[in-house]
């Protein structure tokens, strides 16, 4: 963020804590060539169960990304599943819609045909109504109309002849009439029978429809479910891988680390056995040098002065956001891994916020950002770096990447303030990690 560092996050690396003596070195005036104090000097063994525990280590990040790689398998595989069921649900809806429509038209189509059968009805019985007329036609002229003996009454054959066409077109109509009372009955019968059936079809199209379509959301549902158990199992592992990536980068430094304090040891053997030979050869001579070193009182008091105010802070909890010029402060939220610390509700100090407080102490003003720091002063080399400078790492290499800072105090130490969950300490410059190729010199 623009007011503060982000929290601090990386590879731990094994560190000694030095004791504020060795910030106080800087200003004491000391014979011109006399060795420091020994470093540490981790002994073979103490290496070899560092390897040790590295390699179980990287064995168990092996192990979980194995369980991680099939469970992201599974993953893949449950959510091809979920796509697979919503296109199942895709197509029971279209289907379902088909089949309402389906039952639409044959209730339009039982709907005509009502009307058919209505019609057909309405004919049988206007026909009935003209059947009864001749019955009564017939029975208003006598019982003989339409018989034999309806012949034999005519006076004349003008008579005879008007009775048979009488007769034919009684005849005639009565056949008609009966026709399509039975074209009436069958037209109704189809009509019905085709009203049935079409809405028979429908209803059971629609009832299979819907139950298509209540089994895919059911399917879709059990494959979400599946799929979200499924990732929060991969979220848990890669937590875990990460939790054990950052073990495994912890004993590796650690190895790193004590192989170092190895390096820096025997340097310092070497060192002492020089100077010893050196005053060995002095005293035999009756040369008695008496040249000091030492920082500048300008300089090296501002340098032993800051060192020596960061030192102070060794052991105080890490707060994100936390540290200014008078020293620790309340930490503040950052909606991320250092809440789910508590920094926000801890007295402490940040990577940026403990370079306040140091150079605070020497009248060097700093601004809250350790972006801002890189630009506050002079680049050096690493090569040529000394105590009091500021070392800066970037997770681009560039400033524009610059996440943590740290203060350098010499024999290839450094304080810093540097995660959540941890206090302030003194460790061992990590050339690593992103470390930027220039420290940053105000003093």
């Amino acid at each position: 963020m623009a007011a503060v560092p982000r929290r601090r996050r990386g590879l731990r690396v094994a560190g000694l804590v030095v004791v504020a003596a060795v910030g106080l070195q800087l200003v004491v005036a000391t014979s011109a060539d006399a060795v420091p104090p020994p470093p540490p000097h981790p002994s073979n063994s103490q290496v070899k169960a560092a390897q040790r525990q590295a390699d179980a280590k990287a064995g168990a990040v092996g192990k979980i990304t194995s369980q991680l790689s099939s469970a992201q398998a599974a993953l893949q595989s449950l959510q091809d599943q979920v796509e697979l069921k919503q296109e199942d649900a895709n197509k029971a809806l279209v289907d379902l819609q088909t089949a309402r429509d389906a039952a639409t038209q044959a209730q339009n189509t039982a709907k005509a045909a009502q009307i058919s059968a209505d019609a057909a009805t309405k004919a049988i019985a206007a026909l009935r109504a003209k059947v009864d007329a001749f019955a009564a036609g017939s029975y208003a002229q006598g019982s003989t109309l339409g018989s034999v003996s309806a012949y034999f009454g005519a006076k004349s054959p003008k008579d005879l002849l008007e009775r048979q066409t009488l007769l034919n077109e009684i005849s005639g109509s009565e056949l008609d009439i009966l026709q399509q009372t039975r074209q009436a009955q069958v037209q109704k019968a189809n009509a019905d029978s085709v009203a049935r059936a079409a809405l028979a079809v429908a209803k059971q199209k629609q009832a299979a429809a819907t139950a298509a379509k209540q089994a895919a959301d059911a399917a879709v549902a059990a494959a979400v479910t599946a799929a979200n158990s499924e990732a929060a199992q991969a979220r848990q592992l890669r937590s875990t891988q990460a939790d054990l990536q950052r073990q495994l980068s912890a004993a590796q430094s650690d190895v790193a680390g004590l192989k170092a304090q190895r390096k820096q040891y025997q340097a310092w053997l070497s060192a002492k056995q020089a100077e010893e030979a050196r005053q060995a050869a002095a005293t035999a001579a009756g040369s008695h040098s008496s040249r000091h070193r030492g920082v500048s009182l300008a300089a090296g008091g501002s340098a032993a002065v800051v060192i020596s105010r960061a030192l102070s802070a060794v052991g105080i909890i890490y707060a994100w956001g936390g540290g200014n010029a008078a020293g620790p402060t309340r930490g503040i939220h950052d909606f991320g891994v250092a809440d789910m610390f508590g920094d926000f509700n801890k007295i402490g100090f940040d990577c940026s916020g403990l370079m306040v407080y140091a150079f605070a102490g020497a009248g060097v003003p700093l601004p809250h950002f350790s972006g801002y720091q890189y630009q506050s002063g002079r680049h050096v080399p690493l090569s040529r770096i000394r105590p009091g400078d500021m070392l800066f790492y970037s997770s681009n290499g560039r400033a524009s990447g610059i996440h943590h800072v740290t203060l350098y105090i010499g024999h290839g130490q450094m304080v810093e303030a540097y995660e959540s969950g941890m206090p302030v300490r003194v460790t061992s410059v990590r050339y690593y990690g992103g470390i930027m190729p220039y420290a940053t010199r105000v003093l």
